[in-house]
């Protein structure tokens, strides 16, 4: 870990030497956080992380205790995150996207192999960015998954609608409002994803683990072993 100066009350903890950068990043977070919440890291007012680092922001005037950031991670069994207390999220996907076809054609698969890539991972949100409630998610345990391959499009949508399901880059994500976007579009979802009256107002967080499934599938009536509908 390397800490660089980000101003006379910020520092920015870097993990790009570390064996797998992001998901120290995302321990280190957690750790840091809980000693946060503990009052065990005094002075620190937030905690930004991004795909490989964490700007760590101290009260204004106040500096950041360096030293105290080595302590509690010293003294912490870092928190993985396929540890039972993450957070796990189920978010159904209508798989219906405009850019289905292409990823496919690009991958050199069917759309059914696609959906089934997307759908057969679970995924952790690594940061959260580019918009309230947008987290920029990777697979939790499945780094060879070939969605990871797929590229930004060559021009961007002046808008995507609320709810979109996209890859682009090595990430997934969902846009939780209309906006402008270049990722390639999957599916939708009807789950909120930005509430500005809510506790928290982001449905998501760094950490947190997602599992996409699909809407039609799990919301169709299914047999049980009476061969009853439910």
């Amino acid at each position: 870990m390397q800490e660089l100066s980000a101003g006379p009350d910020a520092v920015l903890l870097d993990f790009t030497d570390e064996a797998d950068p992001a998901r120290t990043a995302l321990d280190v977070a957690a750790a840091l956080r809980g000693a946060m919440n503990d009052g065990h890291l005094v002075g620190v007012e937030d905690l930004i992380p991004s795909a490989t680092s964490i700007l760590v922001q101290g009260s204004t005037g106040g500096g950041v205790d360096v030293l105290g950031i080595h302590r509690v991670l010293r003294a912490a069994d870092r928190p993985s995150t396929a540890d039972e207390a993450v957070r796990h999220v189920e978010i159904p996907v209508h798989y219906d996207g405009e850019d289905l076809d292409d990823v496919a054609a690009t991958l050199g698969l069917s759309v059914d192999d696609v959906i089934e890539a997307h759908r057969g991972s679970r995924w952790r949100v690594q940061f959260m960015g580019f918009a309230p409630g947008f987290g920029y998610l990777v697979p939790a345990e499945d780094t060879t998954n070939p969605l990871l391959s797929v590229a930004r499009r060559s021009h961007a949508r002046t808008r995507v609608p609320t709810g979109s399901v996209a890859i682009a880059a090595g990430y997934s994500a969902i846009y939780p409002r209309d906006s402008p976007g270049g990722w390639n579009l999957l599916g939708r979802t009807d789950v909120e994803l930005w509430n500005e009256s809510g506790e928290p107002p982001a449905l998501l967080a760094p950490g947190t683990v997602v599992r996409f499934t699909d809407a039609e599938i799990d919301d169709a009536p299914r047999a049980d072993d009476t061969g009853e509908q439910r």
